[in-house]
């Protein structure tokens, strides 16, 4: 997908919205809705207009204030920024005192909602493509990377909304607009059924000119995801959720774990062995692409050229000390260091600053502040640059493993967990956990997920999931957070302000 698919951005302009469907005239030589899909070509540029859609991915700047604002400042392990506190629909995130007005979820379930609509566009047109210009095979593979980035989109908006709106075509028309809000079970039973249906058709590896396209292994991924987190939703149906969960990721296979954790996020090892689903960059503007971002700046503090938007809390640096340095290094967890930038001896030798060539006491002086390393290049060349092609992994083979332990262990499978979960810590240079019962071993994956996740967005849906939102918040005095009102965002205002049937 990096290398063909940005060239094809264009096609959104009518994929977006459809509103060339309600038009009574127009040229005859002006490509709508209708007559653009014509041969191969025209379907794989509609399904990349799908994928760019992708976590909001269309705009250089809002990607990283829409999706970190939205899914990251509501988690325990980050703190604002200095400069975070200048804008005041962040704050209300943060502060959980938002209200249906809020610019941020409202983009975000807009995002989301325009790769649906995409996507059921390719999804009903690939069938009036002619046989003679596209061939059975490549309909059934682009109609399944159509569905499971639908899927994807709607299980995004499920984890963060009670209610989502399912829609299964594309609208040609305004009577159709009007929806009413789907039960979580409806919207589970499409998202299960649509990854099950996919997840057969698509294929185990993507030739490498399709790099980050859809796989089988990422459809099981989120399937796996999907019946875990329906296992605590739905507790009378939990244990054949559970199962189902371990049957899709036991099939997540051919991925293994890198050993250089910090190189997934730097760009300096994209599309590594461990990414399952990863969301594309490039620097390349040609042809007048922009798929770009700044991410480097939203996450990276001040003091390293930085905005200062996000910071990792006490909560998440004592998470990686709590086992002291036990690690076969000699020092702390390897994640920690990989993560987060802080006053230590590994950050502050002189023969190796690692700081963008200075140490971390040159950079911050007496001050003992923990910044984030992840999603931050390594150069300052890179750092000063307005925008950059970083990639950015959306799951990684450790989460699989993670979940598969979780599943096992609440099954009462604890001896069959307990290896999954020392294959991630083995990467991280800690030795194999200390524990066997079922208590021990779900308390070790938690701490597993805290310390493996910062800055992928996991945490909150973990801590939702294990009905500790409030308890984890309130630790560490974020007293604003009322389950009721802020375990899922209300539903945009804009979309009942446009839609009567949603309320």
């Amino acid at each position: 997908m990096k290398k063909t698919f940005y060239i094809f951005s264009i096609v959104s302009l009518f994929t977006l919205v459809g509103c060339s469907d309600f038009l009574d005239q127009q040229s005859p030589d002006e490509l709508t809705s209708q007559n653009f899909w014509r041969n191969k070509s025209d379907a794989e540029a509609g399904l990349a207009a799908t994928y760019a859609q992708l976590e909001g991915s269309t705009d250089e700047w809002a990607f990283s204030e829409v999706k970190w604002s939205v899914e990251a400042y509501r988690e325990d392990i980050c703190l604002l920024g200095s400069d975070a506190q200048n804008y005041q629909n962040w704050v209300e995130l943060y502060a959980f005192n938002y209200t249906n007005g809020n610019s941020q979820f409202t983009s975000y379930w807009n995002n989301n909602y325009r790769g649906i609509s995409n996507a059921n566009q390719v999804i009903d047109k690939l069938k009036q493509i002619p046989s003679s210009t596209i061939s059975d095979s490549d309909r059934a593979k682009i109609e399944a990377e159509a569905r499971f980035l639908r899927a994807y989109y709607y299980m995004k908006l499920l984890l963060n909304w009670d209610q989502i709106i399912i829609r299964k075509k594309y609208i040609t028309d305004q009577s159709e607009l009007n929806a009413p809000l789907s039960t979580r079970v409806e919207a589970w039973d499409f998202i299960t059924s649509e990854l099950k249906a996919v997840a057969a058709i698509l294929p185990t590896v993507q030739p490498s000119d399709n790099t980050g396209r859809a796989t089988s292994g990422a459809a099981n991924s989120y399937l796996g995801f999907a019946y875990l987190t329906r296992a605590y939703e739905e507790t009378a149906q939990k244990q054949a959720h559970l199962n189902e969960s371990i049957t899709a990721l036991n099939k997540v296979q051919g991925y293994s774990l890198v050993k250089n954790y910090g190189s997934m996020f730097d760009g300096s090892n994209e599309n590594s062995p461990e990414s399952i689903f990863e969301l594309q960059f490039s620097e390349n503007t040609a042809n007048g692409a922009s798929y770009r971002t700044a991410i480097h700046y939203w996450m990276a503090a001040s003091e390293l050229g930085g905005w200062d938007e996000i910071l990792p809390s006490p909560m998440l640096m004592d998470e990686y000390k709590k086992e002291g340095k036990i690690a076969t290094t000699g020092g702390y967890d390897s994640r920690l260091y990989s993560t987060i930038f802080f006053k230590d001896p590994y950050f502050n030798d002189p023969a190796n600053p690692l700081l963008f060539g200075k140490t971390y006491d040159e950079r911050f002086g007496d001050t003992d502040k923990p910044v984030f390393r992840k999603f931050i290049p390594t150069t300052q060349e890179k750092m000063d640059q307005e925008f950059i092609g970083l990639n950015i992994p959306l799951m990684r083979y450790s989460n699989v493993l993670l979940m598969q332990a979780e599943a096992l262990n609440e099954l009462g499978q604890t001896a069959a967990a307990i290896p999954l979960i020392n294959q991630v810590r083995t990467r991280a240079d800690m030795p194999g956990m200390a524990g066997s019962t079922y208590d021990q071993v779900k308390a070790q994956i938690e701490h597993e997920r805290i310390i493996e996740f910062p800055q992928e967005n996991f945490r909150f849906y973990d801590l939702r999931r294990w009905g500790k939102t409030k308890a984890a918040l309130d630790a560490i005095g974020r007293n604003g957070f009322d389950p009721a009102k802020n375990n899922f965002y209300p539903v945009p205002l804009t979309e009942l302000q446009s839609n009567p049937l949603a309320k």
